[in-house]
């Protein structure tokens, strides 16, 4: 299998290419989404492999950037119905998670990702040799809910945590680590299957109705 990840969740987005092992991978910082297809080629040229070599694509699915993690998946459906290839949506937070074991398999470690409006996303982990297990599933908290985390010595990691938590680690999802997730799973889903992780419900206002102004005359 050959995997394509594509990973824009974070400031520093990533493409990485996988067969067996780590074949290519780059990564750009600044949020241009449009810079996609140029690192993709990159990473083709690297590997001396053509598009048409792909046969799977793992997209990062957040939390994190709404605008970046929906500029991904729709480059990953246009190149399903393109090309026919398979697609995995990966949670971005398990790629940080296989990113914090690789570090040090041990322990506990609180993924921590901005969620706006000073709240973040928050789930905990417990690290072993073996893998890690969730122990508190991924949802919005407070930043005093996160702070208090902090004062009690958890181990915090995430792509902006020491903005706000000098004592964390940054440790953003990458494309390399998505492709290595994905790598051992074979849920496959159509591209209008593939959603970004967003806890919030969408809101909409509606506009209210237009109004004739008449002016003196």
């Amino acid at each position: 299998m050959t995997i394509l990840g594509i990973e824009f969740s974070a400031p520093e987005r990533s493409v990485a290419l996988r067969r067996d092992a780590l074949l290519a991978q780059a990564a750009e910082a600044g949020g241009r989404h449009t810079a996609a297809l140029g690192m993709i080629e990159r990473v083709l040229a690297e590997a001396r492999l053509s598009r048409g070599d792909i046969d799977t694509l793992a997209v990062g699915l957040g939390p994190g950037s709404y605008t970046g993690i929906r500029a991904a998946i729709a480059l990953a459906q246009g190149w399903q119905l393109a090309n026919g290839v398979k697609l995995l949506g990966v949670s971005s937070v398990e790629a940080i998670v296989a990113r914090a074991h690789e570090e040090n398999p041990a322990g506990r470690v609180a993924v921590v990702i901005d969620a706006q409006r000073q709240e973040f996303y928050l789930a905990m982990y417990e690290l072993s040799a073996a893998g890690w297990t969730e122990v508190e599933p991924l949802r919005i908290v407070s930043l005093a809910m996160v702070r208090s985390r902090a004062e009690a010595g958890e181990r915090l990691v995430g792509p902006e945590v020491t903005r706000w938590f000098p004592a964390g680690q940054l440790l953003s999802p990458t494309a390399a680590a998505l492709t290595r997730l994905a790598a051992g799973r074979t849920q496959f889903v159509s591209g209008d299957k593939l959603e970004p992780i967003y806890l919030r419900e969408t809101a909409f206002v509606k506009a209210p109705p237009s109004r004739v102004v008449l002016l003196p005359g």
